[in-house]
């Protein structure tokens, strides 16, 4: 159990994404403790939303952080590249999944394939194109697939 949030506390809803992702993983944990369930092409989707929003958060920081401060400022550019990464390879996974085609008799249900954007399957693909679009203005290719790291400069192991 967590604590309430201070008064003063300026991240409330940085703090409730952060609660929610660590309750879907106990939920999940919980779920394939009897029977692994494997992901899905709608988990996958926000999986994705949540990255590229928090890849967009990073990309602010160290925008905002690199000039009074380059050493942080470059280690969170790096942070920014590593959920980029992330985020393409939950994109990538995502088509690798397939499709769940429900048939029903009823015509009067939902038909989301008609929806004016176009159906859902398409959302991560936009969102993926136009967070793409702002990574490849400030990174270079090579930075895009360059592997991680491995070890911090400021914590000892």
């Amino acid at each position: 159990m967590t604590s309430a949030t201070p008064v003063g506390d300026a991240h409330p809803y940085l703090r409730a994404a952060s609660a929610g992702v660590r309750h879907h993983t106990r939920t999940l944990t919980a779920e394939t403790a009897t029977a692994p369930v494997p992901a899905d092409r709608t988990h996958l989707d926000v999986l994705h939303a949540h990255l590229i929003a928090l890849h967009r958060l990073v990309d602010q920081l160290q925008a905002a952080t690199r000039p009074p401060h380059p050493a942080a400022g470059r280690q969170l550019a790096t942070a920014g590249t590593r959920l980029w990464q992330a985020g393409a390879a939950l994109h990538d996974a995502f088509h690798l999944l397939p499709a769940v085609h429900e048939t029903s008799a009823d015509e009067d249900e939902c038909h989301p394939e008609r929806l004016p954007e176009g159906p859902p399957v398409l959302t991560i693909c936009q969102r993926h194109l136009a967070a793409g679009h702002l990574v490849r203005r400030t990174t270079t290719p090579t930075d895009l697939n360059s592997p991680l790291h491995g070890h911090s400069t400021t914590c000892a192991q």
